[in-house]
């Protein structure tokens, strides 16, 4: 009887997950202290969200009683308020490592996911941890999750004897919504406990469709809301002091403003006025061989924050704007560049961006970056010129997206870059395409891209992509292909290796969406690749791969797989030379992981990886490990090591004209080399409280390519070898940043920044390989810089500060 009484609960529980849930708020008028006491008497009037769904591991369970979770929803003018009641039957266990803002850290947390449209497109996610952190993003089922996007909201979480309490207070400038005097959101809640890594939600969410963004609930009651202008002033003012051993001890004085302002509930405007990026994250800079420029990440706020819609096509990479200049100075044999700037510098900045009522998403970008000029001497006579190496240039980006059914949308994105006088100017247009069935069966993606430049010929291209899937249940798959014409070019305000090509690709894989005896979770793939030159038809690239990644009953990550390139392939990147080509031999390569649980104080990671090529000799081998001890709540340390050895690898080094070689007009050189690499990096953190941290990272580089000897490349794309070579290409690179940091959110918004910096680099052809020697002397290095800085920003909300002026 009572089994019988089981599955009858169960199958009506899962009845009603068919189905959204719905959660009615109501309008109030009395002050709400977000003090986390939930006191007010307001509270006690509408009715709690509660019977919360496990979403992983176990999809679909019921949450404990023991467990349960009630949320309550209020609203005014000005804001929403969420309180919720946590419940606990071990409140001594729960997890509360204290961290920075958008790090969850090893903690219980507890989220509100807020879609103003309900078009199942777009959540704008709040999080509180049990150690009253705080972290937000904006999520896409195409673009996952954004957590460089910041709102400025409160909140206020308290462990009590029954589990754990939060109270939030998100004012409508956080979100986007339409002007409808009858609002309907999309809501969803979500829960995780850490110590079981059991995570929840209040809409059931099925892991068997391939969307998240789609399965909220509903919340009504929302109506006739009178917002308050959004308008917001976030003005700074920054100290820095450089000293390095070539230059003297100075310091500089900054100052600027951001600004935000809501154009109406579903706009915004977001200018930057005199930049400031001192205190941004240093690059990872590495010894590249290759033939293609090293990608950087964005670690620019202005530049992070709320991309979805410029994302669209992948046509943006932002780190063109004020970026290294477009060209490079030219020089007479008696001149040399006594000052050619790395970078460019920004003037200023803005975006427009948000939805309307019927989902039209537009989103503008503008920025206007500085003339920029090298200084050469001439050696004869000692004089000096300047030579313009980037003019003043404006980047613009415009998107119009679509969205429709809920689970769909079609863009239009134009990207352009115009330059003054007779310089490079670039212009791409794209129409980016993302359909889904009505059940989230099927997907079918793609673009097509157009791109024109100007330079001292013009050029026209044209790129597209298309992929069809199958998103849901146990077993998924996906092919498509890529065509690439030769004069594509998106590289003015994008980034793009390869052109000239057309691939096919495929995928097909198996998970389990609930534990098993043995695994929490279980996933294999099938990946393959084969790519062609187009106007030769040769193969450039190869892939067929296999892999398992699989998490175990105590919450342990465990990976392997193999890959097999079973082509020579072709290629037309490393000759540095149009028309030439050098053939890459077949290979394989096995490669696994572990992680350790990071619930335990002392976790790991390790992941060993092999390849073999067929040729004598030639294999790479690989492993990084990272341990990370967290002493206290408060006090953490992750060590990462990473080795890597590349045997008898070949590449290019140097092409020259035919003295060596009558017969080719041009030999192109190749080393055959081993490539050494050695990274460290430590990083830390002591978390005072949830508003104040500080934060260590350390990271030290080197890499070096030993050439045994060196080969011309044949028309054939062979090698064979050339003994006449004798110049010195080797190549070693060393690196050392350090970064010590003090944050402090001293008011919603508000936030003083305590920076020191040390960072050295250098690069010679001379290899020493004695470590901890290379080490010294990159430390003692003439090259090392040292900086300090203090930045204060502080958040201006115009509602609050009018009655002032």
């Amino acid at each position: 009887m009572r089994k019988l009484l089981f599955i009858s609960t169960l199958f009506i529980s899962f009845l009603g997950f068919a189905q959204k849930k719905t959660l009615q708020t109501k309008i109030i008028s009395d002050k709400i202290t977000v003090d986390g006491k939930i006191n007010e008497a307001v509270w006690e009037t509408v009715a709690p969200a509660t019977d919360f769904v496990m979403f992983q591991p176990d999809n679909g369970k019921p949450i404990a009683e023991n467990k349960r979770t009630e949320v309550k929803v209020l609203y005014d003018n000005d804001a929403i308020y969420i309180s919720a009641k946590l419940y606990d039957d071990e409140p001594d266990k729960i997890l509360k490592e204290i961290s920075q803002r958008d790090d969850f850290g090893t903690t219980d947390f507890f989220g509100v996911f807020v879609n103003g449209y309900n078009d199942g497109q777009q959540n704008f996610q709040f999080f509180v941890n049990a150690a009253d952190g705080q972290a937000d993003c904006l999520s896409t089922d195409t673009n996952g999750e954004d957590y460089s996007w910041d709102a400025v909201w409160e909140s206020k979480a308290v462990i009590t004897n029954f589990g754990w309490v939060v109270e939030m207070r998100i004012p409508y400038a956080a979100l986007r919504f339409s002007s409808e005097k009858i609002q309907k959101w999309g809501l969803n809640f979500f829960r995780e406990i850490k110590r079981d890594r059991q995570k929840y939600s209040w809409n059931y969410i099925d892991s068997k469709i391939g969307t998240f963004t789609q399965q909220n609930g509903v919340l009504e009651g929302i109506q006739n809301i009178k917002t308050s202008t959004r308008l917001f002033l976030l003005p700074y003012s920054s100290f820095y002091i450089n000293s390095g051993a070539h230059q003297k001890t100075y310091g500089t004085l900054k100052g600027g403003l951001d600004l935000k302002y809501g154009i109406n509930d579903a706009f915004t405007l977001d200018m930057i006025l005199i930049p400031d990026f001192g205190q941004t994250k240093y690059d990872d800079k590495i010894l590249n061989l290759g033939p293609f420029e090293q990608q950087f990440n964005e670690n620019r706020p202005f530049f992070t924050e709320g991309t979805d819609l410029f994302s669209k096509g992948n046509l943006v990479y932002s780190r063109r704007i004020g970026g290294s200049p477009s060209n490079y100075p030219t020089i007479k044999s008696n001149e040399e560049i006594i000052d050619n700037p790395a970078n460019v510098s920004l003037i200023n900045a803005l975006k427009v961006s948000g939805r309307t009522k019927n989902g039209l998403g537009v989103g503008i970008l503008n920025a206007v970056t500085e003339k920029t000029s090298a200084v050469i001497r001439n050696n004869d006579n000692q004089q000096t010129r300047n030579e313009v190496v980037e003019p003043l240039a404006n980047y613009n980006v415009l998107v119009l997206d679509q969205r429709f059914r809920k689970n769909s949308s079609i863009a239009f994105v134009n990207t352009n870059v115009t330059r003054n006088g007779s310089f490079r100017d670039g212009n791409v247009s794209a129409l980016v395409w993302d359909l889904n069935t009505k059940k989230n069966t099927y997907n079918l993606a793609g673009d097509f891209k157009y791109s024109y430049v100007t330079d001292v010929e013009s050029k026209k291209g044209i790129a597209t992509t298309l992929n069809f899937a199958e998103t849901t249940g146990k077993y998924r798959y996906s092919f498509g292909g890529d065509l690439y014409t030769k004069d594509f070019d998106n590289n003015d305000l994008g980034i793009n290796f390869e052109t000239n090509y057309y691939s096919f690709y495929g995928n097909a894989n198996y998970r389990i969406l609930n534990p098993t005896k043995h695994f929490n979770g279980f996933r294999v793939n099938y990946n393959n690749f084969l790519q062609f030159r187009k106007d030769t038809g040769k193969i450039q690239g190869s892939n067929i791969n296999v892999n398992v990644n699989l998490e175990t009953k105590k919450n342990n990550s465990v990976g392997f797989g193999i890959n097999v390139n079973p082509f020579e392939r072709y290629d037309y990147y490393e000759p540095r030379t149009a028309g030439r080509f050098a053939i890459s031999p077949t290979s394989y390569s096995f490669w696994a992981y572990y992680s350790r649980n990071y619930n335990y104080k002392f976790a790991f990671e390790i992941n060993p990886e092999y390849s073999k090529a067929n040729e004598a000799g030639r294999n790479y081998y690989e492993i990084n490990l990272g341990p990370r001890y967290r002493f206290n709540d408060k006090l953490a340390l992750n060590y990462n090591f990473g080795y890597s050895k590349r045997s008898n690898n070949k590449g290019f080094v140097d092409s020259i004209d035919g003295d060596l070689n009558p017969i080719t007009p041009e030999t192109i050189v190749f080393a055959n080399r081993d490539v050494i690499t050695y990274s460290n990096t430590l990083g830390g953190k002591y978390s005072i409280n949830s508003k104040m941290n500080f934060n260590l990272s350390v990271r030290q580089y080197w890499s070096y390519a030993e050439n045994k000897n060196y080969l011309s490349l044949e028309q054939n794309g062979r090698l064979k070898e050339l003994p006449s070579y004798t110049e010195n290409k080797n190549s070693s690179f060393y690196s050392w940043n350090m970064d010590l940091s003090y944050s402090w959110w001293f008011a919603p918004g508000s936030q003083v920044s305590v920076l020191y910096r040390n960072s050295a680099a250098n690069f010679e052809n001379v290899i020493n390989k004695d470590f901890g020697e290379n080490v010294k002397n990159l430390l003692n290095n003439q090259e090392l810089q040292h900086v300090f800085s203090v930045s204060v920003r502080y958040f201006i909300d115009y509602n609050q500060v009018k009655h002032v002026f």
